[in-house]
């Protein structure tokens, strides 16, 4: 089993990061480079709790397919996506947020198996663990750049302004 850890300091509002983590348009967006879309479930919005999201994106020069369902939903402090179909024999992604003051302390842990044997753990250790830490890391600081540019900041504000005014 492979357990990759990484961990985002996000100057923030807790919701706001958590809503982002699971919106499949801006995960559309952050991973344009392997040209991943969502083609099946939950394929634009917010993805909530049970529901699934079929990805299709270009991994090593080829076509591949995931689906995840989120299995788990604590908003807006945890979520959990489990992949129930691809090229895994286990992949789960545990996706956490602790408030530290007025930042958000974002954690990703990412387990997973590879199927193959021998030759499936060779190539884990030479190039998937390096291109799905990578992966994760683009997506991250995408997000922390948005969350933290002001004008997104601003929006969030009136956002939120308009929804109190109406309520």
């Amino acid at each position: 089993m492979t357990r990759i850890e990484l961990s985002t300091r996000i100057k923030g509002d807790i919701d706001t990061i958590f809503d982002l983590s699971r919106d499949i348009d801006f995960h559309m967006e952050t991973a344009s480079h392997t040209q991943e879309r969502a083609i099946a479930g939950t394929t634009s919005g917010l993805i909530g709790l049970n529901e699934t999201v079929s990805w299709k994106g270009k991994h090593f020069g080829l076509w591949l397919n995931h689906t995840s369902k989120i299995v788990k939903m604590q908003r807006p402090y945890c979520f959990v996506d489990l992949m129930i179909s691809g090229h895994f024999t286990y992949f789960v992604h545990k996706h956490e947020f602790q408030e530290v003051g007025d930042n958000v302390i974002m954690k990703d842990e990412l387990l997973y198996k590879v199927p193959y044997g021998f030759l499936g753990r060779l190539l884990d250790r030479l190039l998937l663990k390096k291109h799905l830490t990578r992966f994760l890391e683009h997506r991250n600081k995408q997000l922390k750049k948005k969350i933290e540019s002001t004008s997104f900041s601003a929006f969030q504000a009136q956002t939120t302004s308009l929804e109190q005014a109406s309520a």
